[in-house]
């Protein structure tokens, strides 16, 4: 059983709904994706969505690590027909050290996003402002690898299914931790410049500003979205906060992102 899940939520779920979490964790052993049209008349607004999310996480034999924001910039935002950013939860072992290896074997229909990662030095309140999770926080440079259960998905999906689906949460693979008040203040979050390559080819690059203008109100977003749903961001959980770019399709080779502001960079080898 993963922790910080509320069983009041899960016990509302209708027969089907219950079905639909059992086919996501299914599709995600078998790697044979689900089509929403099957579905999407099971889930059909944000709460119903977020409770077929919370009994698929359930039945995953995994603690929660942490969470993933999507839909953080306007286009994406537009895209899923949304007026706020999704989360969703990301197992312990999906949170992976730079450099990482994977197999494409072991994903579906991958895509790879820059980010910032951040970590919780402990607990993170409401009422936390974002001088305070300035302080409170680790950052690292990120890719976060997003895939979905179903076939199809990027950009088509709707809204309430990838809020069920986890927010198609993949991996998240991280550079080296820093405080994150050693960028200096909260504005600096907002000036982060990071470059995409892939073997050696530039493909993007992007600003944290796309990130609802900085990270840091993403990370303030998500921990008031969980206090409302009886949920806590715990020491030791990270968050991966939000592309700086539009995703390119996850392919075989090295994937490299290059961060200013002294944050490095973060490796991943795909196979």
């Amino acid at each position: 059983m993963t922790q910080n899940t509320t069983t009041t939520q899960t016990t509302t779920l209708t027969y089907d709904q219950k079905e639909f979490a059992n086919e996501l964790a299914e599709a995600l052993q078998s790697k044979k994706p689900l089509l929403e049209d099957d579905w999407t008349n099971l889930v059909t607004d944000e709460n119903s969505a977020y409770q077929v999310q919370e009994a698929f996480t359930d039945l995953k034999d995994d603690s929660v690590g942490g969470y993933k924001v999507s839909l953080t910039s306007k286009q994406t935002q537009d895209m899923f027909d949304s007026n706020e950013p999704l989360y969703g939860a990301e197992m312990t072992n999906n949170f992976l050290k730079s450099t990482a290896v994977v197999s494409l074997k072991n994903l579906m229909e991958p895509l790879v996003e820059v980010e910032l990662c951040f970590r919780a030095k402990e607990d993170l309140l409401p009422t936390d402002s974002l001088e305070d999770l300035l302080e409170k926080t680790t950052v690292a440079p990120a890719l976060e690898v997003p895939d979905s259960r179903f076939s199809n998905w990027f950009p088509s999906l709707s809204k309430y299914m990838v809020m069920s689906d986890e927010a198609v949460s993949g991996l998240v693979v991280y550079g080296d931790e820093k405080d994150t008040k050693t960028l200096g203040s909260v504005e600096a979050l907002a000036n982060v410049s990071a470059t995409l390559f892939h073997d050696q080819e530039n493909l993007k690059s992007g600003k944290s500003s796309e990130v609802l203008d900085n990270p840091l109100k993403s990370l303030q977003w998500l921990v008031k979205k969980l206090d409302s749903q009886g949920k806590r961001l715990l020491k030791g959980q990270r968050v991966s906060s939000g592309t700086f770019v539009l995703p390119p399709s996850l392919t075989k080779g090295t994937w490299r992102a290059d961060f200013d502001n002294g944050l490095g960079s973060v490796n991943l080898q795909v196979n």
